[in-house]
């Protein structure tokens, strides 16, 4: 068996985590969108539509050596309804898989650098960076189920059931 390229296991991880990313996203309340759980916290919405928008990383990393915060700043999509959400969603995500599709394995070892201004936050291979990416989406869409967990919207499991889905699957008549 052939081992998988950088390039595949990417595009693997972001499609694995694609449905349960869009199912969270799908849980969001319109109603509910500026509702934070602490003053220091985004609101509901911001972090849905940063959830949404990290996919798109995967393009902005792959197609840049470097982001200079403050002067071209990604601006979110704009988001007023949870179809505005998800539909950022699956933009975001056809970006992020049609850059991977496109990408080379040589291009993974070029180095990327974020920073603000002189400040340098982060300068290493593009393979790690997008392993970060992939790791602040899974953060960030686990910080979005506790935001819906105290909005008492059950919150689907990513990887096998909630405690929701376990409380629905045991009070459910036996057959």
């Amino acid at each position: 068996m052939k081992a998988m390229t950088l390039i595949q296991y990417f595009l693997n991880q972001l499609e694995k985590e694609a449905p349960v990313t869009r199912k969270m996203l799908g849980l969001v309340p319109d109603d509910k969108f500026e509702w934070q759980p602490h003053p220091k916290s985004m609101s509901l919405v911001r972090l849905a539509a940063h959830v949404a928008e990290i996919p798109g990383w995967v393009e902005m990393v792959l197609d840049h050596d470097e982001l200079v915060l403050g002067e071209n700043d990604p601006a979110p999509a704009p988001v007023k309804s949870n179809e505005d959400l998800l539909k950022a969603f699956d933009e975001s995500l056809a970006k992020g898989i049609k850059s991977l599709q496109n990408a080379s394995e040589e291009e993974l070892e070029r180095t990327w650098t974020m920073r603000y201004g002189d400040q340098v936050w982060i300068k290493d291979n593009k393979a790690e960076v997008l392993r970060l990416s992939l790791s602040q989406l899974i953060h960030h869409r686990a910080q979005l189920g506790v935001f819906l967990r105290l909005l008492n919207v059950p919150i689907p499991g990513p990887y096998g059931p909630s405690a929701d889905e376990m409380e629905m699957m045991q009070a459910e008549p036996a057959k």
